[in-house]
């Protein structure tokens, strides 16, 4: 979908939702008290589960952070693996696992360039407890797992939650779905261990991350590159199919580059005909929206543009410090009860 303008403000587009918005708000509240209460069970793998998420919808950074943080738990000797609902995937089957060759149409993009970014094994499927089992039945030596937005699947267990902010839009007009762009309400950042904000200062508690990026990748040959800064001053199409396409077109303007932009919904299933206006011209992307239109057969002058989250050191250090706390998760028939605050109601979160 494309984020409605008014869930920046609240006009009339938006109050005319507040029924709805009142309804959603009241369901989704009644589910997390299911959950704390334990009217609905939380299941437990046999590892730890770190959970990175958001509260609102549509662009805040998230990939970047989990493949960040991927990296960094990694580099410090874990060997962790990736669960994600594998939005817009159209597979008949599901727990499914993912590479960087599947096809986004049937698992989603996002686990493709999870499993293109990360070098972790990438498991996909709406229900994320089966989906970890089955990641963990082919990779059994893994020692924890990343749940991409599962901050509101409290059916899967968690031992760390990292909430990403857009620091750019913040909640926009406040509301909830659909009247504005909430999940959850803003107090529900308390309960989360780390809350990361993305383009604009931390406020008190909070963790300040940028995403960078100046070097486009060939969309036919990833291997082939060019700086950035050398498509200053050269006519330019800029694409962008992600929840909040005009920070990539502003951060194209900032490198100085001078772009036509063509924003289309997040996970939009490109055909040929979407880009037709392309051809014959250099055409930049974003890496979301490369790994469908590479598919395409764009061959004329294409490229995209992959870029990385910068986190403060200190919360990586954190992060660690937290890990090597946790103890596996529950029983094997993965009915312990959660241990972790984030089922809003619970006592004990620890922001650190």
């Amino acid at each position: 979908m494309k984020a409605p303008a008014f869930w920046q403000r609240r006009g009339p587009g938006a109050c005319a939702l507040l029924p709805l918005a009142a309804l959603f708000a009241a369901l989704a509240a009644l589910r997390r008290l299911a959950y704390r209460r334990g009217w609905l069970a939380v299941e437990r793998v046999p590892v730890p589960v770190i959970v990175v998420g958001n509260i609102s919808v549509g662009g805040t950074g998230k990939t970047p952070l989990l493949v960040a943080l991927a990296e960094h738990l990694r580099a410090a000797g874990h060997r962790p693996g990736i669960v994600a609902r594998g939005y817009g995937g159209r597979s008949r089957d599901w727990p499914r696992a993912v590479d960087a060759r599947a096809d986004p149409a049937e698992v989603g993009d996002e686990p493709v360039l999870l499993a293109g970014r990360s070098a972790c094994p990438v498991f996909v499927g709406p229900d994320r407890v089966a989906a970890a089992r089955a990641l963990l039945a082919v990779h059994p030596d893994c020692d924890l797992l990343l749940a991409d937005d599962g901050l509101q699947h409290y059916r899967l267990g968690r031992d760390v939650e990292v909430v990403v902010v857009d620091g750019r839009r913040r909640f926009g007009n406040g509301w909830p779905l659909p009247a504005g762009p909430l999940r959850e309400p803003p107090a529900r950042l308390a309960a989360a261990d780390f809350v990361v904000v993305n383009g604009a200062a931390p406020g008190a508690g909070e963790w300040r991350m940028e995403l960078v990026g100046d070097t486009a990748h060939a969309l036919d040959d990833p291997a082939r590159t060019r700086p950035l800064a050398d498509f200053r001053g050269r006519p330019l199409h800029a694409l962008a199919g992600i929840g909040d396409p005009a920070r990539f077109f502003a951060a194209l303007a900032a490198a100085g580059l001078d772009c036509v932009p063509h924003a289309f919904p997040d996970h939009h299933a490109y055909a040929a005909a979407d880009l037709a206006w392309a051809r014959g011209g250099t055409l930049l992307m974003t890496e979301k929206d490369a790994v469908k239109c590479r598919r395409l057969g764009l061959r004329d002058d294409a490229w995209y543009l992959p870029v990385s989250a910068r986190l403060d050191p200190r919360l990586l250090e954190r992060l660690l410090a937290r890990v090597a706390t946790l103890t596996p998760g529950g029983d094997d028939d993965g009915q312990e009860t959660a241990r972790h605050p984030g089922v809003p109601g619970q006592q004990g979160a620890a922001r650190v």
